[in-house]
């Protein structure tokens, strides 16, 4: 039980994380790559997916 105090704060900042990301993919029309390949990497690489699509997916306009 005590391994799950711990790690319940990273579970739950990760969900965040993943969320967030998910609808910014979600309002970006265009990426750098294919737009798919982004919700496959935001949503298998878990907290390193959302962070890379934050610092090099989103094209900026």
């Amino acid at each position: 039980m005590d391994i799950f105090l711990l790690l319940a704060p990273l579970i739950v900042l990760e969900a965040i994380l993943v969320i967030v990301a998910l609808l910014a993919w979600f309002k970006t029309d265009k990426t750098n790559g294919p737009r798919w390949l982004w919700l496959f990497i935001i949503l298998l690489l878990q907290i390193i997916g959302p962070i890379l699509f934050f610092i090099i997916g989103r094209r900026q306009q």
